[in-house]
């Protein structure tokens, strides 16, 4: 029996390598898969498919898709999904990892170091010809938070612990796991776990998924109950942080917060008018922190659809009414 499934990606993403590659997984041979890139003229669709691979899908291909038995997003999050009518049968499921771990880990650790080490300082004195060192900083000086504490920011927050960092997570949800080694504390968790990994940071990395929950999180409360000094790191989504208050705090010399490394932003692409990029305490970059990796996420993505057509529970799954 034949298997198809459809994948819907913006026009310059590579649709038809994604395609060809997930026609060629080792899995899903046994059902013979055949894939397509969808296509929005009505006389080019065809039948609806059992799966779908998609990445900031419009609701006119899901409208065109009603018996998709499980619809995986080509990356951690799902909120381009949000407020999009899914056809009620289908299984959500995101990536975990594939490639994107270590990738995170390094941008955040390069942004933290930039900081600690003063790089920001030497960059503004290079650019007016002036020779002039600094003390080092002593990483004690520099504790760290990490909101979100999934795949992403495990990885995170050990990188960061390994390299001499007193780290701390807070998670939305209370974990019962162990604590991971070279973490200061338990996983916080609930408003008053937040309160304290702010109030004990000086470092804030942001890797949440983007729920209505978490929107505006990052707002002139909680980012004036940083430490002095403070430096906010966002990997996550745009919407996570007030651009309003995000932008007073740091025009406000009496603030905490004293710089950010956004990888994020709304909208997106930031276009040229956009504040973060002429600000002189933000770096911004075009959401690069961690890119999507083809082989891994296709063989992640076939082993998902296997588990689905035995009747299982798929590695990224998401639980409706949680939403992440």
């Amino acid at each position: 029996m034949v298997m198809r499934i459809c994948i819907c990606f913006p026009p310059d993403q590579g649709a038809e390598r994604w395609a060809q590659a997930l026609a060629a997984a080792p899995e899903l041979q046994p059902w013979q898969p055949q894939v397509e890139v969808w296509k929005a003229d009505p006389k080019d669709a065809a039948e609806s498919a059992d799966y779908a691979l998609v990445w900031r899908a419009p609701q006119a291909f899901f409208d065109a898709q009603p018996l998709l038995k499980g619809i995986f997003t080509a990356g951690a999050g799902v909120d381009a999904l949000s407020g999009l009518r899914l056809p009620p049968a289908a299984t959500l499921v995101r990536l975990v990892d594939a490639g994107m771990a270590s990738q995170m880990a390094d941008h955040a650790l390069w942004a933290v170091l930039h900081h600690q080490r003063r790089m920001d300082a030497y960059q503004a004195q290079a650019r007016s010809g002036q020779w002039q060192p600094h003390p080092p900083e002593d990483k004690a000086d520099w504790p760290v938070g990490v909101l979100g504490f999934g795949v992403l920011g495990q990885a995170v927050a050990q990188a960061l612990a390994q390299r001499g960092f007193a780290v701390r997570a807070w998670a939305r949800t209370p974990r019962e796991d162990a604590v991971p080694a070279g973490l200061t504390d338990a996983v916080y968790a609930g408003e008053s776990g937040l309160v304290e990994l702010l109030q004990a940071s000086r470092v804030l990395i942001c890797l949440l998924p983007l729920t209505p929950q978490t929107r505006g999180l990052l707002d002139k409360a909680r980012l004036g109950a940083l430490k002095p000094g403070a430096l906010l790191v966002n990997l996550a989504r745009g919407g996570h942080v007030v651009q309003a208050d995000l932008m007073a705090a740091l025009d406000d010399p009496a603030h905490p917060l004293t710089a950010a490394v956004l990888d994020v932003c709304e909208p997106e692409p930031a276009p040229p008018e956009h504040p973060f990029w002429h600000h002189p305490r933000i770096v911004l970059t075009p959401h690069i922190a961690a890119a999507t990796l083809r082989a891994e996420s296709v063989a992640q993505i076939a082993q998902g659809i296997s588990a689905l057509q035995r009747g299982e529970r798929p590695s990224g799954w998401v639980p409706p009414q949680r939403g992440y």
